[in-house]
C-alpha cells in the first residue's frame, strides 16, 4: 500500500505527536538523555503553547505508561472532577439548565494536567522540571507559527472575544484580528506564570523530587488557585447567552490531587491484549468493539490497504452497540462490576446476535449481568436525536467551532517509547482558547469538560460533586503475549474510540505497518449522542473517507447507513509507537492528515 511517509525505525527513542515541535522537544530530551517519561512530560507542555485551540494548561490528561523493569500497564489520571458546589439542584433547579453549558466557568472541573505531568515526572522521570519546562516556556515567550486551524478558530470566535471576553481578546487577538497563519504568536503571561512556578519550586531547596512537590503545591495551594477562585466569582457569558459566575473554588483546587489506578486490560485473539482506561470513560468502549468483532474475524478484510465494505459494516454495527452501552453503563458513579460483564465474551456473543445485513437506526443499550439500562431523559425522549446533521468535531480531530466558543473532538495526542523500554500513551486536552475567558494574570484559560455530564439524577455520568467526568480521551497500550509493545491514540472526541478501531483492524488484521495503518482510508459512525454540548446525535450517520472507494460507499449506501462522503483525507490524528521486545528495535509513525503531526526518532 502506498503511504504518505515510511515508518520510522530505530533503537534510541522515538517520539510522535499531533504536532511536529512537541516531537522535536520531546526528542530533544531524549537525546540529553533523558527518558520515555521526561520526553513525554516535555512535549505535553509544548502542545499546551502550540495547539492552545486543542488543550491548555487548565486542561486534563489521561496518561497510559509501563516501565522497562515491569511490563504491567499503569494508568494515571489527570482529570479533576466537578467542583463541591456544583450540584444538580443548583444547574438544574436554580439556574433553569437543562444541559450543563458547552463554554463558560459553569463546565468547568478542577484543572488535572499540571499535576499529572508533574507527578509523572517526580516518579518516573530523571530531569529537573526546568529542564523539561524550559521548551515550553521558550515557545510561549519567544513565538510559535501559528497553523490554519489555530487561525480559524481564533477567526471564528474573535467577535466573541472582543464583546464578551476581553481577556481573552488581549492574548489571542493581534491588532483586533486573529493571528495569520504562519506568524509568530506569544503569550508571555503564560510564560511567567510558569516561570514563578519554578522560582517556587526551586526555593525548595536541591532535590529534584522537593521541587516538583514545591511547583504541585504552588499551582493548587498558591497563586495559580486564587487567581482562578477570583476570576470565576467575575460574571461572563457562558455558550447559553447568560452572564454566570462559576462554583470553582481555591479548595477545590487544594484538595484534588492526580492519582494512579489499574487500568481496563482486556485479552484478545493472537496473544493481544489492550491496556484502556476503566468504566469511568469511554476507554472501554473500544475494548467492547473488539470483542464483538472477535466473531466477525471472516468479514475482516483487507485489499491493498483498504478496508472492504463487510470490514466498515460490521466495525459501524459493532460500534453503535458499544456506544449505545457507553451511553447507559458508563460514568464515574458506574458499578464497577458491570464492567466485567460488558467485557465478557457471553455478552458480546449475544450482543453481536444484533448485527445484521442491514444499517441499525435504534439506540441498543444492552442488559449486562441482567441489569436494566437506563438512559437519560434528553437520549430516552429523543431531544437532539433527529435533528439536522451534526457533523461538528468530525474532522481530522480538531474541532468545529460555533462563534460562541461550543466545540468538539478538541484535543491532542502523544506517544512516547525509550531504548530501556519505557513506553507512554496520553490525550492531553481541555483549556482550550475557546472554552473560557482567559485568567489574565495567569495567560490561560478553564476547561469545559462538566459539559459531558447529564442533569439527571441516578445515572452513572450524573453530574455530582467530586465526582469526574466520562471523558472522551483516550489512550491506549497493546500487549503482545504480556508485554507492552505499542502506544497508540488520537484526538476527536467521541470519534476517538472509532478511529483506534479503524487503526487496530488496519494494523493487526490488515497487516499494515504503523504508517499504513494510520494512512488507511477511516470512517466512523454518529449514531448515539454526542458527548459535548448540545449532546445531538444522528441515527444511520457513517462518516468515511472517499479512498474507501466509490463501490464501497455506495454498497454502505445500500446497506441502509446514511453515508457522508469526508473527503480523501479528512479522519484522525492518529500517532503510535512501538518496541519489539526481542530485537529492541522502535518504531513510530503520526497522521498526515492536517499536516501538523509528526513522529521523530533514531
Amino acid at each position: 500500500m502506498f503511504t504518505t511517509r515510511p515508518e520510522l525505525a530505530g533503537t534510541q527513542g522515538m517520539v510522535a505527536s499531533t504536532h511536529w515541535l512537541a516531537s522535536a522537544a520531546g526528542m530533544a530530551v531524549l537525546e540529553d538523555g533523558g527518558n520515555a517519561f521526561d520526553a513525554a512530560v516535555a512535549a505535553g507542555f509544548v502542545l499546551q503553547v502550540v495547539e492552545p485551540h486543542l488543550n491548555g494548561p487548565g486542561g486534563e490528561v489521561p496518561v497510559l505508561f509501563a516501565t522497562g523493569h515491569d511490563p504491567r500497564p499503569r494508568a494515571l489520571c489527570g482529570q479533576g472532577p466537578v467542583p463541591a458546589g456544583a450540584t444538580i439542584a443548583h444547574y438544574r433547579d436554580e439556574l433553569g439548565l437543562q444541559l450543563v453549558p458547552g463554554t463558560g466557568f459553569l463546565a468547568a472541573t478542577v484543572p488535572g494536567a499540571w499535576d499529572a505531568w508533574l507527578l509523572l515526572l517526580r516518579d518516573y522521570g530523571t530531569k529537573p522540571l526546568r529542564e523539561v519546562l524550559k521548551y515550553a516556556i521558550g515557545y510561549a515567550r519567544d513565538g510559535y507559527p501559528v497553523v490554519e486551524r489555530l487561525h480559524s478558530t481564533i477567526d471564528t470566535v474573535s467577535e466573541h472575544f472582543r464583546q464578551h471576553w476581553p481577556t481573552s481578546a488581549q492574548v489571542w487577538l493581534v491588532d483586533g484580528k486573529a493571528p495569520e497563519p504562519g506568524t509568530l504568536l506569544r503569550n508571555p503571561v503564560l510564560a511567567d506564570t510558569w516561570e514563578r512556578l519554578l522560582a517556587e519550586a526551586e526555593a525548595a531547596g536541591a532535590g529534584r523530587e522537593a521541587q516538583i512537590d514545591a511547583a504541585r503545591r504552588a499551582w493548587s495551594q498558591g497563586f495559580v488557585a486564587e487567581a482562578i477562585e477570583n476570576f470565576v466569582k467575575q460574571p461572563h457569558r457562558d455558550s447559553t447567552g447568560h452572564l454566570r459566575t462559576g462554583v470553582l473554588t481555591g479548595q477545590d483546587i487544594a484538595e484534588y490531587e492526580a492519582s494512579y489506578e489499574e487500568p481496563c486490560l482486556t485479552d484478545l485473539p493472537g496473544g493481544w491484549s489492550l491496556a484502556k482506561f476503566g468504566i469511568w470513560t469511554q476507554g472501554p468502549a473500544l475494548a467492547q468493539q473488539l470483542r464483538l468483532l472477535e466473531g466477525c474475524a471472516d468479514q475482516i478484510r483487507y485489499v491493498d490497504g483498504v478496508a472492504t465494505a463487510d470490514t466498515v459494516h460490521v466495525a459501524v454495527e459493532a460500534a453503535k452497540l458499544a456506544f449505545a452501552d457507553r451511553e447507559a453503563w458508563y460514568g464515574d458513579s458506574a458499578d464497577r462490576a458491570v464492567l466485567d460483564d460488558l467485557l465478557s465474551r457471553e455478552y458480546a456473543a449475544a450482543r453481536r446476535e444484533l448485527i445484521g445485513d442491514e444499517a441499525s437506526l435504534e439506540l441498543r443499550p444492552g442488559n449486562p449481568g441482567g441489569r436494566a439500562p437506563v438512559l437519560p431523559e434528553h437520549v430516552a425522549g429523543g431531544h437532539g436525536a433527529f435533528g439536522p446533521k451534526d457533523p461538528s468535531g468530525v474532522g481530522i480531530g480538531e474541532p468545529t467551532v460555533s462563534p460562541n466558543g461550543e466545540s468538539k473532538g478538541d484535543t491532542v495526542h502523544l506517544d512516547v517509547v525509550d531504548r530501556w523500554g519505557n513506553i507512554v500513551s496520553a490525550t492531553p486536552s481541555g483549556g482550550w482558547l475557546q472554552s473560557s475567558p482567559v485568567i489574565p494574570e495567569l495567560g490561560f484559560c478553564l476547561n469545559s469538560r462538566a459539559q459531558m455530564f447529564w442533569l439527571d439524577e441516578g445515572l452513572p455520568n450524573s453530574l455530582t460533586p467530586g465526582k469526574r467526568p466520562r471523558i472522551t480521551l483516550s489512550p491506549s497500550l497493546g500487549l503482545r503475549d504480556g508485554v507492552p509493545v505499542l502506544a497508540f491514540g488520537t484526538p476527536g472526541g467521541d470519534q476517538q474510540d472509532q478511529w483506534q478501531l479503524c487503526f487496530w483492524l488496519a494494523h493487526v488484521h490488515g497487516g499494515l505497518n504503523l504508517q499504513a495503518a494510520i494512512d488507511s482510508p477511516a470512517w466512523h459512525t454518529g449514531a448515539f449522542p454526542g458527548s459535548f454540548y448540545p449532546r445531538s446525535w444522528e441515527p444511520g450517520l457513517l462518516v468515511a473517507e472517499s479512498r474507501l472507494g466509490e463501490k464501497t460507499l455506495a454498497e454502505l449506501q445500500r446497506r441502509g447507513h446514511d453515508v457522508q462522503d469526508a473527503g480523501p483525507w479528512a479522519l484522525g490524528r492518529l500517532s503510535a509507537v512501538s518496541r519489539d521486545p526481542e530485537t529492541g528495535v522502535l518504531r513510530a509513525a503520526a497522521n498526515p492528515r492536517g499536516a501538523q503531526g509528526y513522529a521523530v526518532g533514531r
